[in-house]
C-alpha cells in the first residue's frame, strides 16, 4: 500500500474564530516505506496522523491510498503514545481485540496473538492484566495488537515516548524486527531525532504554527537497521542537519516560556 497527502490543510473551530493547524502539507510514502516525522510540540504532527487515519477530515486538500483491489487486510492501524489497552481485559485479549473486531474466530485470533505476544517477549504475562505490567511492557502489547491485525499503513505517534532509555533503546529493535516482518508502510511520529534517522528509510521535518514540511530527507542506511548505526557518522550529520531545521523554532519557543509569569506558590505575599 501507498499513499498520499496533497496539499493537505486543517484548521479548528474556535469561539470568535479558528486556529490553523496544519497549511499544505504534500509527501508520499511508498508501499512497506517507514518515514518518521520530527518536530516540536504544537506543530500538528498528531493532527496529520489522525488525518491519515481518516478520524478527522481536512480543512482543505486529500489523502489518497492506493492498495491493490485484492488486499482484504484493514486500511491503518493508529498507535498512541498512552497505548490505550483496555484495563478488564487481558494482555492476550487485548492483543487479539482488533482481530477479534474482524470476525476472527477465538481459536484463530487468540493462536495469532499469542505469536505475536511471545515476539515481543511477554509470553509469561499473556493473562496479566494492564496494571500488572511495567510501562515498557504495556506499550510493547500496544504495539503487538496494532501489527496483528497486519494493517496496510502502521501510523505510530510516539509510541516511545514515555519510556526510559534503556527500554526505548531495546523497543526500538523490537519494532523494527516486527516490521521487517510485516507487509505495512509505516509512518512514525516522534520528538527523537536520533530514534527518526535511526528506524526511518526518510525523515520529515514538521516546522511552524500552523505546522508545514520545512524539509525531507533520506536516510542513507541499509536493512536490516543496526542501531549500531547510532554512532554512525552519516547518522551524526543527519541529526546536525535536522537540527539545523529546528533550531530557530525551539529558542523561539524557550525565549517566549521563559518571558511566562511563574505561578505563585500557595501561601506567597503576592
Amino acid at each position: 500500500m501507498s499513499f498520499q497527502c496533497e496539499h493537505l490543510s486543517k484548521s479548528f473551530a474556535l469561539r470568535g474564530g479558528f486556529v490553523q493547524a496544519l497549511e499544505d502539507i504534500t509527501f508520499r510514502v511508498g508501499e512497506r516505506e517507514f518515514v518518521s516525522i520530527v518536530g516540536p510540540s504544537g506543530c500538528g504532527k498528531s493532527t496529520l496522523l489522525k488525518l491519515i487515519a481518516g478520524l478527522l477530515r481536512p480543512s482543505a486538500g486529500s489523502v489518497v491510498l492506493t492498495a491493490a483491489s485484492d488486499d482484504e487486510r484493514p486500511a491503518s492501524a493508529l498507535v498512541f503514545q498512552e497505548h490505550g489497552l483496555f484495563p478488564w481485559m487481558t494482555v492476550l485479549e487485548n492483543v487479539a481485540f482488533g482481530l477479534e473486531a474482524r470476525g476472527v474466530g477465538r481459536a484463530e485470533r487468540h493462536e495469532r496473538a499469542m505469536a505475536f505476544i511471545a515476539s515481543v517477549g511477554l509470553a509469561p504475562f499473556a493473562h496479566a492484566f494492564p496494571h500488572q505490567l511495567s510501562v515498557g511492557m504495556r506499550q510493547r502489547v500496544g504495539i503487538g495488537r496494532a501489527f496483528v491485525t497486519d494493517p496496510r499503513l502502521l501510523l505510530l505517534d510516539e509510541p516511545l515516548g514515555s519510556l526510559d532509555a534503556q527500554t526505548r533503546f531495546l523497543l526500538q529493535e523490537e519494532l523494527l524486527k516486527l516490521w521487517t516482518r510485516s507487509r505495512s508502510a509505516v509512518v512514525y511520529v516522534t520528538h527523537d531525532i536520533e530514534e527518526a534517522v535511526l528506524l526511518g528509510d526518510r525523515v520529515l521535518v514538521l516546522t511552524g504554527r500552523p505546522g508545514r514540511i520545512q524539509g525531507e530527507i533520506t536516510v542513507p542506511l541499509g536493512r536490516p537497521r543496526k542501531l549500531e548505526y547510532a554512532v554512525d557518522e552519516r547518522v551524526s550529520a543527519i541529526k546536525w542537519q535536522i537540527w539545523g531545521m529546528l533550531e530557530e523554532e525551539a529558542r523561539r519557543s524557550l525565549a517566549l516560556a521563559s518571558r511566562e509569569p511563574l505561578p505563585a506558590e500557595e501561601g506567597a505575599v503576592p
